[in-house]
């Protein structure tokens, strides 16, 4: 434990009066497309083995899924699943992931130093999919793999039949087309840890090329180009500048990567989602650029397809030199409190920023970084990061308005359905030591009664759901008052909430 938590531990109990907090809701900002409550399930550790794809496991049912795991990712409101990489696609042939598994071949994973059974692969992906009812999201090899087996898998996925590859699928028991309308043209190729790393120059080139290529054969498909891993990157900026100057003009998304961790400073932890709405104004600077020299190109928009709280600081084991393993267990980090009201946070930033972002994956979903655990004879749990990710995907669809408050230690979020009968309201009080008042006017929702409400805070910020204890933390029940069109809440010192209220229609 480090000085900070052991600091905040002892003066959980002694913090400052309640002040208030007026905020009022202005102009709307856009719609927050369903996409935005995406996630991601990658060949890493247990994300896929004894993840989603545990076939010995009581829970399993006859393809092999853990029906305890998909109960709880439809719970949790995942809209869309970014598969199969990550790190793991820049060296993956889809081919081994097909046909009869008993004949497919094992490999070595040099992305993560593991063994690869090749016992789920892309059918099994797509039928997990539809049992979970989620949308796919298909990333290509474009590191040591080629455009040629890009439009391949193109082909095997998406053809309906008549043809060598569309007939082997059929023949692997899918007749209907897989019909996957989001594809990822590669992955983090800016990076020098990437098999197939490439100057952005020569990614501009073959991402241009398989881009073309694929609209040849569908022009609806929705292609996402690949932007910087992270802000750290020498060439972040740059990287983007080059490689949409060479596709503004056949793509549909910038990809852009980004994790935050708590450096020993809690104080400065809690407010990652001011630096997550600097990075995404950025990128969009970089987009809008770039547009103004190619009059009528795409409308080109963000996909966050990789971001979470990750103390990758902490793992050694994805660094040091190990034996190869099958489905080892990496990165299955125990997610704090403290932990649950950032990633409530950065949701937020996300929904202020849908008039740019339109796709974003949480990763990853289960296991591996994700808000969902699970064992191999035991059962699934939820991790304390499940909770506001499922209260803020109650907002997908929703229109999103901008909110003003003279506290920036608190966040407001107002959302309200294209019916105008529901709205959510997500709060985060970022402070370590200040409870707040919250008042919200939502003068113009008509807001009729609160239908749900929930808070996640505990005394102990660390608090976290663990194997041996994995329903020590849930949301408790706030008390919220609606006074007219003014909502109030009392908000403890680390804290996050959601709620929910029917609204009238006609208001």
């Amino acid at each position: 434990m480090t000085r900070t938590q052991t600091a905040v531990r002892r003066s959980s109990a002694a913090t400052r009066a309640p002040h208030r907090v007026p905020i009022t809701v202005g102009a709307t900002i856009g719609t927050a497309d369903r996409r935005l409550f995406g996630s991601f399930v990658e060949h890493l550790g247990r994300g896929v083995y004894g993840g989603v794809f545990d076939p010995g496991h009581p829970e399993a049912d006859a393809q092999g899924f853990r029906s305890d795991v998909i109960a709880l990712v439809r719970e949790l409101g995942v809209t869309i699943v970014r598969y199969p990489g990550g790190n793991f696609v820049s060296g993956y042939d889809w081919r081994d992931g097909i046909g009869p598994v008993s004949e497919r071949p094992r490999r070595l994973d040099l992305a993560w130093k593991s063994i690869e059974t090749n016992e789920f692969g892309t059918d099994e992906f797509i039928a997990w999919c539809r049992a979970s009812g989620t949308d796919p999201m298909l990333a290509l090899n474009l590191g040591l793999g080629d455009v040629r087996s890009a439009l391949q898998l193109l082909e095997y996925a998406n053809h309906p039949g008549g043809t060598t590859l569309s007939d082997e699928r059929i023949a692997n028991g899918a007749p209907r087309p897989h019909d996957v309308r989001v594809w990822c043209l590669g992955n983090e190729l800016d990076g020098p840890w990437q098999l197939g790393h490439k100057s952005a120059e020569h990614y501009a080139d073959v991402a241009a090329s398989a881009a073309n290529a694929m609209r040849m054969f569908d022009p609806s498909l929705q292609l996402v180009v690949v932007g910087s891993s992270n802000a750290d990157m020498p060439t972040f900026g740059t990287w983007e500048e080059t490689v949409l100057e060479r596709t503004i003009e056949l793509v549909d998304f910038l990809s852009c990567h980004i994790y935050f961790f708590e450096d020993d400073d809690l104080a400065a932890f809690l407010r990652s989602a001011d630096k997550l709405d600097d990075f995404l104004d950025g990128i969009q600077d970089v987009i809008r650029r770039v547009a103004a020299r190619h009059p009528g190109a795409r409308d080109v928009r963000i996909s966050l397809d990789e971001w979470n709280v990750w103390n990758f600081r902490a793992y050694d084991d994805i660094k040091a030199a190990r034996d190869f393993e099958q489905a080892p267990r990496l990165l299955e980090q125990e997610y704090t409190v403290a932990d649950a009201v950032v990633v409530g946070s950065l949701l937020q930033s996300i929904l202020a920023h849908c008039d740019t972002v339109s796709i974003a994956a949480l990763a990853q979903l289960v296991n591996v970084i994700g808000p969902i655990r699970s064992e191999p004879d035991g059962t699934a749990w939820r991790q304390t990061t499940f909770f506001p990710f499922a209260a803020a995907a109650r907002s997908a669809g929703h229109t999103v308005f901008a909110t003003h408050t003279p506290d920036d230690a608190v966040v407001a979020t107002v959302t309200r359905d294209a019916s105008g009968s529901v709205a959510q309201v997500h709060v985060t009080n970022r402070s370590t030591d200040a409870p707040a008042v919250v008042e919200i006017d939502l003068a113009g929702l008509a807001p009729r009664e609160v239908v749900r409400a929930e808070i996640l805070w505990d005394p102990d910020p660390y608090a976290a759901n663990t194997t041996d204890a994995r329903n020590r933390v849930a949301p408790r029940t706030p008390a919220t008052v609606l006074d007219g069109d003014r909502l109030r809440l009392t908000m403890p010192p680390i804290s996050w909430a959601g709620i929910e209220l029917s609204c009238s229609a006609d208001g």
